[in-house]
């Protein structure tokens, strides 16, 4: 016992040694290698030549104690191996439940990879205990920190014990039961042992064979496990087979989690009609989601590019109804799966932008950016929350980072949100930020920025002659031609902007004309629907007043102009449209325009971005813009269609209260 003692402090005390020497060695070991991944375990290099002796210094006093230990320990085993089956009696059953006991309780008290592979050194592990072995490896190093996992993670692939243990697991991966086969592989896995190492490639086959002994929840484990895992035949087969057994037992899975891992594992590859039968599978469940259930229910359908509009619906009313239970990464999830699916729920989105204004101050400056940045993705604009946000900014604009500036100019241009009284104060706010930054700022980033103010309509002098000056734009000549295209598109932006906006500048400053590319648009042809409705509209003098596909300042296209003298009622306007006496000067221009549906913010009339300045210029130009949509156009009779766009360019001869919408003539 003496002997035992000695060499286990020795041991003890070695290993401390070694893991001191290694923390203290430049902080954190660095990447290591795999020399030969076809060995059941990853064989890793250090960069430290001193940590070799150590090792194996440590080695041949761990093989000693292991020696020693294996001739005094029962071996379990063997024991239950050489037991006929009708001599396992209940006493017998009990006394193997004491003996295992003790390695369990140790186990559970292990800290480390390390520590359990130190553990089964004492032991000679059973087929159940190996599987505990590398379950709770796996388990201890979810709760450390990256560089203290990878240490740790360095120092389990050194150990001589490893090996033995996945050697272990392989011989013994035939007799395990299938939840403790899915749990090792999956430890293994997420230890990182190469995914094409025989162990790992061995229970992916045994997986195989037994796929029909797995439960519900061995199912379950498996699929999480085969969710991450690289492409490889033995992956494939059993994903297919995995397929057949979950849509042959469909009817009999009863817990939700099950269901959404299986979801996931068959992702966007899954044949429409299993998509189908897992989506009534889950509507049959709806009355057991929990709130997690809900919110990984929206990032499963994500997962697998599949869009229910009921399992949605039910996700969010559950969602809206708890949003105070909700931590910050499952709300973000929840909100750029709703962008992956197309899915949007305005009530949902107002809910998610009120509460975050209401809590503002528990959230960080990274966190209401990241929620407005994909708010803004979903074309939704979060009007409390931009006005609380705001209000921090005003407040504080230095305690934002670039990234974040950046972040918030885009956001805030896109969705051309009136802050009123706020506005002049919130964009000095960000102006004086973004000029502590300029040492730093790339070319591009400045010109990035200059465009978001511009579509704004504000213009900082500071920010626009560091952008106009020959130095910089001198760098703007030798970009790569993958970003001519939008980098011409921005500063033919800021051009008009300085043109037509005019602000007031310590100096004129305009854009070379070197950096506009060639301004002859391509125009597009003309709209059917609208020409068709126009023409219907204007009757007999259609062709005296209308005017379509015109191009503006070079730049901007309308797809119908109509000019009518100023002050005019329609019948005078027909009467007197061919009339030499009707001068441009005295005639009023209304320029009509087809947008996509996404020109607008979500649930509102609102434009955004490009469209929002494009109007702002037409009527800087004379013109009263028009705004119509394609489906506007497209999902009505002709009939209606005419008198909704007569409407919308003579309201002045429809009474507000009963001026047409599309959705009344549509219904």
């Amino acid at each position: 016992m003496s002997v035992w003692v000695t060499e286990e402090v020795m041991r003890w005390g070695l290993r401390f040694c070694s893991r001191r020497s290694l923390w203290q060695h430049r902080g954190f070991p660095v990447t290591t290698s795999v020399k030969d991944t076809s060995f059941p375990s990853q064989q890793l290099v250090h960069s430290w030549g001193t940590r070799q002796s150590h090792t194996c210094l440590a080695r041949s006093l761990v093989s000693s104690l292991r020696f020693y230990s294996q001739d005094r320990i029962y071996n379990e085993d063997l024991e239950e191996a050489s037991l006929p089956a009708e001599i396992q009696t209940e006493e017998t059953a009990s006394r193997h439940k004491q003996r295992r006991s003790p390695f369990l309780d140790h186990l559970r008290r292990c800290g480390s990879p390390s520590d359990v592979l130190d553990l089964t050194c004492q032991y000679s592990v059973t087929v159940r205990q190996v599987s505990n072995s590398l379950t709770h490896m796996w388990s201890t190093t979810k709760k450390m920190s990256d560089d203290q996992r990878r240490y740790e993670l360095q120092l389990m692939f050194e150990h001589p014990a490893f090996d033995r243990l996945l050697q272990k697991a392989m011989k013994s991966v035939g007799h395990m039961r299938s939840d403790d086969m899915a749990y090792s592989l999956i430890s293994m896995v997420k230890l990182g042992v190469p995914q094409r190492s025989r162990v790992v490639q061995t229970f992916l086959r045994t997986c195989q064979e037994k796929l029909n002994d797995f439960d519900e929840k061995g199912l379950s484990i498996l699929a999480s496990c085969l969710e991450h895992m690289e492409s490889s035949p033995n992956v494939a087969a059993l994903k297919e087979g995995m397929r057949l057994v979950v849509e042959a037992r469909l009817p009999g899975i009863k817990n939700v989690m099950p269901l959404q891992t299986m979801m996931r594992l068959f992702g966007k590859d899954a044949p429409l009609d299993l998509k189908r039968k897992l989506e009534g599978k889950a509507l049959s469940m709806t009355d057991q989601f929990s709130l997690p259930n809900t919110q990984y229910m929206i990032s499963t359908m994500a997962t697998m590019g599949f869009y229910s509009k009921p399992l949605l619906n039910v996700c969010s009313k559950k969602i809206k109804e708890n949003l105070h239970g909700i931590p910050f990464n499952r709300l973000f999830t929840v909100l750029q799966s709703c962008r992956e699916l197309h899915y949007r729920d305005l009530d949902l989105f107002t809910d998610i932008s009120d509460y975050v204004a209401s809590t503002v101050d528990i959230w960080t400056n990274k966190q209401l950016v990241l929620f407005l940045s994909v708010l803004e993705n979903l074309v939704f604009c979060p009007a409390a929350l931009m006005e609380a946000f705001a209000e921090k900014v005003i407040a504080n604009p230095h305690s934002l980072t670039l990234k974040d500036l950046l972040c918030v100019l885009k956001v805030y241009s896109s969705l051309n949100y009136d802050l009123q009284h706020q506005r002049q104060q919130f964009l000095d706010s960000l102006s004086r930020a973004l000029d502590s930054y300029l040492p730093k700022l790339s070319v591009f980033e400045l010109l990035k920025s200059v465009y978001c103010l511009c579509l704004l309509g504000h213009f900082p002098s500071a920010l626009l002659e560091r952008l106009l000056q020959s130095s910089t734009l001198e760098q703007f000549n030798a970009t790569a031609p993958k970003f001519l295209q939008s980098q011409e598109r921005m500063f033919q932006t800021v051009n008009l902007c300085l043109r037509l906006d005019r602000p007031l500048l310590p100096l004129p400053l305009t854009v070379p004309s070197s950096l506009l590319g060639d301004p002859a648009a391509d125009i597009p042809s003309v709209n059917l629907w609208l020409s068709q409705s126009l023409h219907s509209v204007l009757g007999d003098q259609a062709d005296t007043m209308l005017q379509e596909m015109v191009v503006v300042e070079d730049f901007y296209l309308i797809d119908g102009v109509i000019t009518l003298p100023n002050q005019t009622s329609v019948t005078e306007a027909s009467l007197c449209a061919g009339d030499e006496c009707s001068p441009v000067e005295s005639s009023q221009r209304i320029a009509v325009i087809c947008v996509p549906h996404s020109g607008f913010c979500y649930g509102t009339s609102n434009p955004r971005g490009s469209l929002a300045v494009k109007t702002r210029h037409l009527k800087i130009l004379g013109y009263n813009p028009v705004l119509v949509t394609e489906q506007e156009l497209q999902s009505v009779s002709e009939e209606k269609r005419t008198e909704f766009l007569r409407g919308r360019i003579f309201p002045e001869h429809h009474r507000s209260d009963t001026q047409p919408t599309m959705e009344q003539l549509g219904s």
